[in-house]
């Protein structure tokens, strides 16, 4: 089994790590409704995918003001 011979300094360490930050989602506007949301997906809004409606979305719940 590898085992490394020395410990890794927190610069090479870091240096490595540093392409692993998490990227910002791709949202596209919606061509039927156009809320926005991610590409190649149902729409969450309106339930429309490629054109046709692929389900019936059910209403929000409005928040209760206190």
């Amino acid at each position: 089994m590898a085992v490394p011979k020395r410990k890794l300094s927190h610069s090479r360490k870091g240096s490595r790590r540093a392409h692993h930050a998490i990227g910002k989602p791709n949202l596209r506007p919606c061509p039927n409704c156009g809320s926005y949301g991610l590409p190649h997906r149902v729409c969450t809004a309106c339930g429309y995918y490629k054109g046709r409606q692929v389900f019936i979305p059910r209403a929000r719940k409005a928040k209760k003001e206190e």
